[in-house]
């Protein structure tokens, strides 16, 4: 095969309660061209990530490593739309992108399941991966190095309003401030919140979705990492969404609305603050990622 191209959606994980475990496809792409080559070699992205430390790369190699073959040289070409570090899953995309491209190239025939499984240990988690290759709501766990992984519907007029801003927030940085530990009480709390959100999320059910959000695990720890976080919440609270959480590990936020109009009412109000937010309401992605050429 002399190129192979695929299109990997952005990812938003932990849904609140969901942490590490929860992730939805959103209608936000990469896409990475992998053609044989004599050396690994790149274009379409800045020279810093130009290294064999590149997350496409590292999802290539992983395959042939996992299956013991030699790893041939390769020329990735990458056309990104997901900013990095801001909560999107754009690190999940690059290295699913490279599983896909490996598993073409190399005429390996692996199942998408397989493939998450193999590189999932790059992430250390799957909630971003598993909606990567699958789409939709997913819900994943893993064992013995294995992930399994389960979908679930969302109601069709459920929609997705992302909220980005104008800093980055790393997911290194994002995972210092958590805590060790928690109360028992907690986490049975989080347990029940989280059987509760996939069944609101069919249903539409935007006061349930809203309580099902009230994390616990991470959230608390997070949002004062993100600057005018408070601020977003309030206003959209005024404007009668309180389904509201961190994308991934932020900082990008997002609201679970059925009304149609709250983007637009939120990016005018948002211009009185102090960062500039990228507002705009994603469609949920059904296909996961997906070989176009």
């Amino acid at each position: 095969m002399e190129k192979v191209t695929v299109r990997v959606p952005a990812t938003t994980a932990n849904l609140g309660v969901g942490f590490d475990t929860l992730g939805c496809a959103l209608g936000l792409y990469n896409t990475l061209s992998f053609s044989p080559a004599p050396e690994l070699g790149f274009s379409g992205c800045d020279t810093e990530y130009q290294t064999p430390d590149n997350l496409a790369y590292l999802g290539f190699k992983a395959v042939y490593e996992h299956l013991g073959q030699e790893i041939p040289g390769v020329h990735i070409d990458i056309s990104a739309n997901i900013p990095v570090c801001r909560g999107l899953g754009s690190s999940a995309a690059m290295i699913a992108a490279g599983a896909l491209g490996a598993n073409a190239l190399g005429g390996f025939a692996l199942s998408s399941a397989r493939l998450l499984s193999i590189v999932t240990p790059i992430e250390g988690h799957p909630d971003n991966l598993a909606p990567a290759f699958f789409g939709g709501l997913t819900a994943s766990a893993g064992k013995a190095g294995r992930v399994y992984t389960v979908s679930y519907p969302i109601h069709p007029e459920l929609r997705f309003v992302l909220m980005s801003p104008d800093f980055p927030l790393s997911t290194h940085a994002a995972r210092s401030v958590l805590p060790q530990s928690l109360p028992f009480k907690t986490a049975v709390g989080q347990l029940s919140r989280l059987a509760l959100l996939p069944k609101a999320m069919e249903l539409g059910d935007e006061e349930l979705i809203a309580l099902c959000l009230e994390d616990a695990f991470h959230q608390p720890y997070r949002f004062p990492l993100i600057n005018e976080s408070d601020k977003l919440r309030q206003m959209a609270h005024e404007l009668g969404c309180d389904a509201f959480c961190i994308s991934g590990a932020g900082p990008t936020l997002l609201c679970l609305t059925r009304d149609g109009s709250l983007a637009g009412k939120l990016r005018a109000s948002a211009g009185s603050l102090e960062h500039r937010w990228h507002i705009q309401e994603l469609a949920v992605d059904h296909l996961g990622a997906q070989y176009i050429q």
